[in-house]
């Protein structure tokens, strides 16, 4: 049987950048992206990027804005995956690796690596939709 899958990914603007994750986990395991995962069965996808950005980073954070909605059945390799990314804002916690992160840093925007996925499309689209929120 085949289905589609449902995940969120958050920008987390931080201390002059935003918030990459290192994959450590396949697809592209020791790549950087944004904090992210799967949305959970009953879970609303607002509650689903604030945990897993808390999971994955350290940070609490809140729902700023809905970026877009990534729906390319080619862009993540395990199959047909969803995405809504969201702009998030920091309200507390200090950055540390945690969950399916093997390490976290801030980039500035104009110092990104290679990113997994659609990831770098999400932060352009940001860059249009946040209207300067981004550092």
């Amino acid at each position: 049987m085949r289905y589609i899958r449902l995940a969120v990914d958050g920008i987390v603007p931080y201390k002059g950048g935003i918030v990459l994750i290192r994959r450590k986990n396949e697809p592209f395991k020791g790549f950087y992206a944004l904090p992210g995962g799967f949305v959970e069965y009953g879970e609303k996808v607002e509650d689903a990027i604030v945990r897993e950005v808390r999971e994955e980073t350290g940070l609490k954070c809140e729902v700023r804005k809905l970026v877009g909605v990534y729906s390319d059945p080619e862009r993540d390799p395990r199959g047909h995956v969803v995405s809504i990314c969201f702009l998030m804002k920091v309200l507390a916690g200090s950055l540390k690796a945690e969950s399916d992160a093997a390490d976290v840093k801030v980039f500035k925007l104009s110092e990104l690596p290679r990113l997994a996925f659609d990831h770098l499309k999400m932060i352009k689209d940001a860059e249009v939709i946040a209207g300067g929120i981004l550092p």
